[in-house]
């Protein structure tokens, strides 16, 4: 069991590398949620997953044994609608900026950087905006007493 939800990850992982490394934006957000659900299963098999008792405290006993811990459980619940949500709204992100820019492509979207003579957000030059540092005094040697 334990080696078939392993590759199940490792398949959600690979899967969602590849997507997140597409050059279509829409593909990127895909992967980005493929991964997330990846993370979502290693948290959910933490759980122990092969107990199928309730986390429930039997009356007169004070510990609970052989029982699914119930907290990767609540945390990946929470996790499920959080990355749910995070990926709805880059979808309609990503919708939105294909409609305006006309295309999908990552590399052609980089008409979105300024132009070399905006004078409000001039574009990166490399050295030239890197900030000056003064200078470091000299470290002076210690004398021996």
């Amino acid at each position: 069991m334990i080696w078939l939800i392993a590759l199940t990850i490792w398949m959600a992982v690979s899967a969602g590398i590849y997507l997140s490394l597409s050059k279509d934006v829409f593909r990127c957000v895909l992967g980005l949620g493929i991964l997330g659900s990846a993370v979502n299963l290693v948290l959910f098999v933490s759980g122990r997953i092969d107990v199928m008792e309730p986390a429930v405290v039997p009356l007169g006993e004070t510990v609970l044994r052989d029982a699914a811990n119930p907290l990767p459980q609540a945390l990946v619940l929470t996790a499920i609608v959080i990355g749910f949500a995070l990926v709805c709204f880059s979808l309609a992100l990503v919708l939105r900026l294909i409609q305006s820019a006309g295309t999908d492509d990552a590399l052609e979207l980089r008409m979105a950087e300024p132009h070399p003579t905006d004078p409000v957000k001039p574009p990166y030059n490399g050295a030239a905006h890197e900030p000056a540092w003064p200078d470091a005094p000299a470290a002076q040697p210690k004398e021996a007493p």
